[in-house]
């Protein structure tokens, strides 16, 4: 999924943080471990796999964040409406 791999550590940290969800709530969330989710946040090695990757992307995405690409401001997050 190529469209994971556009996700950068600092947009699933901003999007964690504007849920106020801690590293173990999205982990639970997501079906992932923390440490899983720590190093998806640039916390650590190895990088997560894509399959671990789309997991959390969902599970923000489930709870109301949308990911916006990099589009010459950088790439973000937002709360959908």
């Amino acid at each position: 999924m190529e469209q994971e791999k556009n996700i950068t550590s600092d947009q699933l940290r901003a999007a964690r943080a504007i849920l106020d969800m801690s590293q173990a709530g999205l982990a639970e969330l997501a079906g992932v471990s923390s440490m899983t989710v720590k190093r998806a946040e640039g916390s650590g090695k190895p990088y997560p796999a894509e399959k671990a990757i789309a997991a959390i992307r969902t599970a923000l995405e489930v709870a109301g964040v949308e990911f916006i690409a990099e589009n010459g401001g950088g790439a973000g997050v937002r709360l959908r409406k």
